[in-house]
């Protein structure tokens, strides 16, 4: 558990400390991209048989860092478990994305819900991280997440993965007090599901707002930020004897960037609709920036990889404070060899940006 960190690199610069390059790793890095990966969830049966098998769960982390020099790794797992272990019952239609057996319609359905015990309800994921440190033995940090509470809130009203989240902001505009006490509850779930994973081992956390864009900026402010503020100040952040930082993620929250600085993060994610540069010059100094490629650039040859990467580094600047990751999750069709390229541009380009 307590091996020294041979790159920590990562953490150092979400806490704007000096590195001498900028670190790399990628959302959704472990994935279907990868031949290796399919070829363990094949052997796993189904996806969440690979989530819920702590030993597959940590060689499907792993896989990654055999073949590209990442800075982090992360933790294998999904966003819908707490959902799912809040007895929901969570499944997966192939081609239709994640479903649950039952939905989240009343103020009855969030009063019967349970805050699931990590070590308990979610020991699957714990199990998980505990075993995914022990074989990284120092060679990179770990990186722990959830889902946000707005995020897990809108599948578990719409049954699933949605378009337009009709019944999710019928909801909130109709009955904001039942959308508040699920949120509230998801808080808490959060927060503690968070703080277990770090007791087992992750070295730094993100949350992921993947749907929070989707809100109005009013709604967004009341409805989603405002959670994940709470979520934060609940969180540990001192573990061994090293800060964990904390990195919150909004796809399409670029409008936003300076009330989410005053969340008490160490770190914003960005997506790749926003200028990193313009995005740094926003926030100042209060937070790291992490991002913000375009995951559809990885299509595109080497050259024009490089090219983008150059651009991002040029934009954000000289000196710490960037974790360079695409905007949003590495996507199945790429090309394992073009995300290689990718991650060795980054590392031998930013070079001359710290110094």
């Amino acid at each position: 558990m307590t091996a020294p960190l041979k790159n920590d690199r990562f953490l150092r610069a979400l806490l704007k400390q000096p590195v001498d390059v900028t670190p790399v790793w990628m959302m959704r890095q472990a994935g279907r991209y990868l031949p290796e990966y399919r070829a363990s969830r094949e052997r796993a049966g189904d996806f969440m048989g690979l989530c819920m098998n702590p030993e597959m769960a940590c060689e499907v982390t792993l896989q990654p860092l055999e073949r590209y020099p990442l800075d982090a790794a992360i933790l294998f797992s999904d966003i819908l478990t707490i959902p799912d272990a809040m007895g929901l019952g969570l499944y997966f239609e192939t081609g239709e994305g994640p479903r649950f057996r039952k939905a989240v319609r009343s103020a009855a359905d969030i009063e019967a819900l349970p805050v699931p015990d990590p070590d308990k309800d979610l020991g699957y994921v714990m199990d998980a991280v505990r075993t995914i440190r022990r074989e990284l033995n120092g060679r990179v940090p770990l990186i722990g997440f959830s889902g946000s509470p707005w995020t897990l809130a809108t599948y578990m009203v719409e049954g699933g993965s949605s378009k337009d989240f009709r019944l999710s902001k019928a909801m909130l505009y109709d009955d904001p007090q039942a959308m508040h006490a699920l949120l509230g509850k998801l808080a808490d779930a959060v927060t503690a599901y968070l703080n277990g994973q770090i007791r087992a081992g992750a070295q730094a956390v993100q949350i992921f707002d993947t749907w929070g864009g989707n809100l109005s900026a009013a709604a967004y402010q009341e409805f989603s930020l405002v959670y994940m503020q709470r979520i934060v100040a609940g969180l540990i952040r001192e573990q061994d004897g090293r800060r964990i930082p904390v990195i919150l993620f909004t796809k399409n929250g670029g409008l936003w960037l300076e009330r989410m600085a005053e969340a008490g993060a160490d770190a914003l994610g960005l997506d790749w609709m926003c200028d990193i540069g313009e995005a740094r010059r926003r926030v100042g100094d209060k937070v790291a920036l992490q991002g913000n490629m375009d995951p559809s650039v990885l299509y595109a040859k080497p050259e024009a990889i490089r090219a983008e990467v150059a651009r991002i580094l040029a934009a954000y600047g000289s000196g710490t404070g960037h974790v360079f990751n695409l905007g949003h999750g590495i996507t199945p069709q790429v090309d394992p060899a073009h995300a290689g390229a990718f991650i060795e541009a980054v590392h031998e380009l930013s070079a001359r940006y710290h110094g």
